[in-house]
């Protein structure tokens, strides 16, 4: 039975589209311009921005607290004084006056002992250490972000390429089984294994289709950019290594130390323990420096344009004594918060030992899969031309070359996902040890075709 096999520079050719081994045009986008763009448009992070310039201004707004107040009032008022009054004959008399009057007050307030500012003042200190943490956490997801979206675009490109170049390869077997039953040379059901295969590769097609498109408009919406063109992985140069170090405990120890998420918990508990400072400064005294001026005119019947003008320099102590157990209740609910906060932390960093480890032996695991798959796409690409060899010879049949061109396809899927999937597990390790951000995206990049 005569089989036109798929030629070796054919399949040879299939699997440098599939792994995307073809340099980019000039103007693709790569993963550090995806992440640049991201960077400016990504809405999520330019909120993350805004509220971390909101939280900065509370430390200039609790150190305005320990500055000079300064206060100046000045009023001006139109008077009508109706006077009814007897005189010494016993006869009512009325006066009507109409007279203006003013008053203005400078006043200045100096904090000189509040407890409560000083505690709250390190505790704004805190909340910036906070936001600031914040950002650079999400700022790390960011790169977490824009690297998914990206190599999933990748990864869908991947397979829609590797789909077409296997209904390209069945058309030419189902024109092929087609001349040969016509010849007298096949069976009709090598047409309709092939035709069945064909059907099934048709409608998956459409599938991964939805998927790239799907896959690039995240991308876009991310970078706010087109990402018509991406560039490739570059597979001759893709040489997956074990973490450095190798050792899990020192990418722990390295999480803890620099983790983002952990600096803002911490930031987050030292506020806790400063609140309970704020809510004991209830029952402190404070005292103040107080001095104030006063100027004041009016013009009556009784005062013909009087002007009163007085200063004042002194100190203010207040005492509380007793507030109906308000300041014991605030006290006992900011123990509270400082316990919550400290058990967060702790949660946190348990839950950052487990996400580390995993993350950690995806990289190690990742390494050995590449390899493995590596190994089984160049078997499952011999089994092919053995099986289409051995149907020429007659010794197998089309649904053997069919079984054997989805394990190669399979084969080359699965090798293109595990060194995706390696790049992203180092990527996600780099970032929970708060690992340089820009650093990371460059060693991701420079794995990309030029």
């Amino acid at each position: 039975m005569a089989f036109l096999p798929l030629p070796l520079r054919r399949l040879q050719g299939c699997a440098l589209l599939a792994a995307g081994l073809a340099a980019a045009p000039a103007q693709a986008l790569d993963l550090r311009q995806a992440y640049d763009a991201a960077f400016a448009h990504d809405a999520t992070i330019r909120a993350a921005r805004a509220g971390a310039d909101a939280a900065r201004e509370r430390l200039p707004q609790a150190l305005a607290q320990r500055r000079p107040q300064v206060a100046l009032s000045a009023t001006r008022n139109h008077n009508d004084l109706a006077s009814k009054t007897v005189d010494a004959n016993g006869q009512p008399r009325r006066w009507d006056n109409d007279y203006y009057s003013s008053n203005q007050t400078l006043s200045v307030r100096q904090p000189l002992y509040r407890p409560y500012l000083g505690a709250l003042v390190q505790q704004a200190r805190a909340q910036v250490d906070d936001a600031n943490a914040l950002l650079e956490r999400d700022e790390q997801a960011l790169v977490v972000r824009v690297s998914e979206a990206y190599f999933d675009a990748l990864l869908a490109r991947d397979q829609i390429a590797l789909l077409q170049v296997q209904k390209a390869s069945n058309a030419s077997q189902l024109d092929a089984a087609r001349k040969n039953f016509a010849a007298g040379a096949g069976t009709r059901t090598d047409i309709d294994e092939v035709q069945a295969r064909l059907d099934l590769t048709l409608a998956q097609e459409l599938e991964i289709t939805q998927n790239v498109e799907f896959t690039q408009r995240r991308l876009e919406v991310l970078t706010g950019q087109g990402a018509a063109v991406l560039a490739r992985l570059d597979v001759p140069r893709f040489v997956p290594e074990a973490p450095q170090p190798r050792r899990l405990e020192e990418w722990i120890a390295r999480a803890e130390a620099a983790s983002p998420e952990l600096q803002a918990l911490r930031a987050q508990g030292e506020a806790a323990r400063l609140e309970v400072q704020k809510a004991e400064a209830g029952h402190r005294p404070t005292l103040d420096a107080v001095a104030q001026w006063s100027r004041s005119q009016s013009d009556s019947v009784t005062s013909v344009n009087s002007r009163y003008a007085q200063k004042s320099v002194g100190l203010q102590l207040n005492v509380p004594l007793y507030a109906g157990g308000a300041v014991n209740s605030q006290v006992r609910q900011a123990l509270a918060g400082e316990e919550r906060a400290r058990e967060a932390l702790e949660g946190a960093r348990r839950e950052l030992g487990v996400r580390v480890h995993q993350e950690f032996r995806s990289m190690t695991e990742g390494v050995l899969r590449v390899r493995a798959l590596e190994q089984a796409q160049r078997s499952a690409q011999q089994a092919l031309l053995s099986n289409q060899k051995s149907l020429q010879a007659g010794s197998r049949t089309m649904l053997d070359v069919l079984q054997a061109e989805q394990q190669h396809t399979t084969a080359l899927r699965d090798l293109a996902q595990a060194r995706y999937r390696y790049l992203l597990a180092q990527l996600h390790l780099q970032s929970l040890a708060g690992q340089d951000r820009l650093l990371n995206i460059e060693q991701a990049n420079a794995w990309l075709a030029p």
